[in-house]
């Protein structure tokens, strides 16, 4: 068990003063040559970038809360912090092809759970210089602004980023409205663009992570948003396994249209 401290603003001041420690040591390798090492079987990269903030994340965050669970993309996982009532859950570098390539959306993401729940969650783009924020009280700011989703658009048009196969398994009616976003390799940032209204709905293929999700998910439901399964579940976190399958996340207004329009092996 966990003696935590209760106030969720104190919680959310030390993951932002990591995060932007952390994405500002990242800023550093940005299209410089940095070291990339391949894992997953040679499909998934990792930087030195990757691994210089995950040291200032793990440094500052678990050297702030000793009593507190870990799980990181990039730290070797083990079982001690399913005993735990408090987690950090961090993606160093959210969206590491992007990084790689020299596009600016990519991030730093780092969440707080409480028995599988978000209570505190920041993203930082540094190279954007976008720093978003949440708690479970309810505040979501970007940059110091409160963020609300869009509203629904009044000729029906869908904003969607997501790869080619899912947008062409919607049913022909949702495909009709949709305008295409160009795809983003970072699934946090792009919950954040749903979250401050650049976007309407993105779908996730399986096998999204804990820390892809648990800061973007608590920013993007503040904001009015919803992400769930393809039951209408919400994610949990911190569970045994840390992977999850087809995801629909979307304005609270358009969720259940996109769920409506997903094919039935999905749905």
């Amino acid at each position: 068990m966990t003696n935590a401290p209760s106030s969720h603003a104190a919680e959310l001041d030390l993951l932002v003063e990591a995060s932007l420690a952390a994405g500002r040591e990242a800023l550093k390798f940005f299209r410089n040559d940095v070291q990339v090492w391949w894992k997953n079987g040679g499909t998934s990269p990792v930087t030195a970038a990757d691994h210089a903030a995950n040291d200032i994340l793990k440094a500052r965050l678990l050297g702030a809360r000793p009593g507190y669970g870990w799980l990181s993309e990039e730290s070797e996982d083990n079982d001690t912090r399913l005993s735990q009532d408090r987690v950090f859950i961090v993606d160093p570098i959210d969206g590491t092809r992007a990084f790689m390539t020299g596009k600016d959306t990519w991030c730093v993401s780092a969440a707080l759970t409480e028995n599988g729940r978000s209570i505190a969650g920041v993203l930082f783009a540094p190279s954007l210089d976008e720093l978003y924020i949440a708690t479970a009280d309810g505040r979501v700011e970007k940059n110091g602004k409160a963020l609300r989703v869009a509203a629904p658009d009044a000729g029906g048009r869908v904003r969607i980023s997501a790869a080619d196969d899912m947008i062409n398994a919607l049913a022909q009616d949702m495909k009709n409205q949709v305008e295409r976003i160009s795809r983003i390799p970072s699934l946090a940032y792009r919950l954040a663009m749903i979250a401050d209204g650049r976007m309407d709905a993105t779908l996730v293929k399986p096998n999204a992570h804990d820390w892809d999700l648990a800061a973007a998910h608590l920013i993007l439901r503040n904001a009015g948003g919803l992400l769930t399964d393809s039951q209408g579940n919400e994610p949990i976190y911190n569970g045994a396994s840390p992977q999850h399958g087809v995801l629909v996340a979307a304005s609270a207004g358009l969720h259940s249209r996109v769920m409506g329009a997903l094919p039935s092996g999905l749905a």
